[in-house]
């Protein structure tokens, strides 16, 4: 397990599945359901949302981390079910799909340069959680997989394939994505999954060598520069269906009901 150094920090907001620390202009937003390996549920979903809509100006970098052995075993796929058993239209996880979008969304186009800290595993919708963040540094034991086919949905959560395309390569997802294989750290610095691999004991350290030198860059010319560097990548998106991603998960999970049903 790689210990959080907010241990013995004081929680700036205590929400049910995550918490912040506020160190003058850091924030650090730390997923915080590690009994359930941190997976994104609804409740995680709004209560990054309640965050992320609410961000101090003030804020100029964010890390995004993780309590507990895993980063993020993707999302709770015990909530389909019962989102189809309230609603068999499928409602429940289109609204699902569409904060999983706002989320990294306001992750990518957060004002302040945001740091993915990962330790553990990252699966699924936890990839898709890491991909949106501007920088990402992990423990050189993290391990990584996209198993949406093996489970029998599309990768169709919070924009992660077009992302996943943009920043490693068409060939490489395609086959990450049909294998639904795990890669460990190594391999995914070579995809640029990561920028960094890092022991274990240097995980913080390698999050701030990058968080201290833009703070002490003009807060003005690191907003700009992020966002050029946004719009300089939006070719390579060009064909991004990321709106699409919750009808694409509902038809195919209200489809597979009907099915099961019709049987």
């Amino acid at each position: 397990m790689t210990a959080s150094p907010l241990a013995e920090l004081p929680a700036d907001q205590v929400l049910k599945t995550v918490r912040t620390y506020r160190q003058g202009p850091l924030l650090t937003v730390e997923l915080h359901l590690p009994e359930e390996g941190n997976a994104v549920g609804d409740a995680m979903l709004d209560d990054l949302l309640t965050v992320l809509d609410h961000q101090d100006p003030g804020v100029r970098v964010l890390v995004l981390s993780a309590a507990g052995d895993a980063f993020c075993l993707g999302g709770d796929r015990r909530e389909f079910p019962q989102h189809l058993d309230a609603d068999p239209t499928g409602d429940g996880i289109r609204v699902s799909g569409k904060k999983a979008l706002r989320v990294c969304e306001a992750l990518t186009a957060n004002p302040a340069v945001t740091v993915a800290r990962v330790q553990g595993r990252a699966i699924g919708a936890g990839v898709g959680l890491l991909l949106a963040c501007d920088l990402r540094v992990g423990v050189d034991t993290a391990t990584f997989r996209l198993p949406e086919l093996a489970l029998g949905v599309p990768p169709a959560w919070g924009g992660l394939l077009p992302r996943l395309i943009s920043e490693v390569g068409v060939a490489r997802v395609r086959e990450l994505i049909l294998t639904a294989r795990v890669f460990d750290a190594q391999e995914a610095l070579a995809l640029s999954v990561l920028h960094k691999v890092v022991p274990a004991d240097a995980l913080d350290d390698a999050v701030m060598a990058w968080a201290k030198p833009v703070l002490r860059r003009p807060a003005s010319a690191v907003r700009v520069t992020k966002a050029m560097l946004q719009s300089l990548a939006a070719p390579t998106r060009l064909a991004d269906v990321s709106l699409f991603d919750p009808e694409l998960l509902t038809a195919v999970l209200t489809g597979q009901r009907a099915a099961g049903a019709a049987r």
